[in-house]
């Protein structure tokens, strides 16, 4: 218990101290995953208001099957990208494997469902209260995709800081495609682990109280835009 305390005020001094080593991986961390955000929320936002507004064979199938991709495993998703990325693979010429780059990739292909289908129930519950409304003013139904979206912008902000702190939270698909070396893709997660099997508590806890810390940032913002959006529309 004694070691357990020592090793916590260890790793609350590296933490305090600005360690170089845990700086790297949390800037890492936050470099890769937010740059996964971007793709997935161009991809994901767009496609969920189009399934929430559209109808077209099959839909009830496509909305089923987006929400089946929200708990997609990540080591399938790792595993996927990593036989594509790899010197066999169609992409393997490009030398993106063990890369920040197929980390981003990975934890895009993962949050991007997320994001799709929570936006896609935020538009369609928009698209029920403001139809009639809508077309009163001649907008389509693809048309008043942009309309909808900007209605639900905050909660599609909740919705693009889910996804963050899903990316932020994986290890599964990352350690796979990236290979966690040393200064160059390890992040967080994955040096938690690391750090845990090596018995380097020291590390692993500080790496820790830092996501802890990012995923109650995360969660606190997105209750404050939760609640500045009831009283804007209240």
């Amino acid at each position: 218990m004694v070691d357990f305390f020592e090793a916590f005020r260890t790793a609350v001094r590296l933490i305090l101290d600005l360690d170089a080593d845990l700086v790297e991986i949390v800037l890492l961390s936050l470099r890769v995953s937010l740059t996964a955000l971007v793709p997935a929320v161009l991809i994901g936002m767009p496609l969920g208001a189009f399934v929430a507004i559209r109808a077209f064979p099959l839909r009830r199938v496509v909305v089923v099957f987006m929400s089946a991709l929200m708990a997609l495993p990540p080591v399938v998703v790792g595993l996927a990208v990593y036989v594509v990325l790899s010197r066999a693979g169609p992409l393997g010429n490009l030398g993106l494997l063990f890369t920040p780059t197929a980390m981003v990739i990975a934890q895009a292909i993962l949050i991007a469902p997320i994001i799709a289908s929570l936006t896609r129930q935020t538009v369609a519950d928009l698209w029920e209260e403001y139809e009639e409304q809508l077309r009163s003013l001649g907008a389509s139904r693809l048309g008043a995709i942009p309309t909808l979206l900007w209605e639900g912008r905050y909660r599609l902000v909740t919705t693009t800081l889910a996804g963050l702190g899903r990316a932020i939270a994986e290890v599964g698909a990352v350690i796979i495609v990236g290979g966690n070396i040393a200064h160059a893709t390890r992040v967080m997660t994955t040096a938690i682990a690391l750090e845990t099997s090596k018995g380097d508590l020291v590390l692993a806890m500080g790496l820790g109280l830092v996501l802890i810390a990012l995923s109650l940032f995360i969660n606190a913002v997105a209750f404050w835009i939760q609640d500045l959006a009831q009283r804007v529309e209240a």
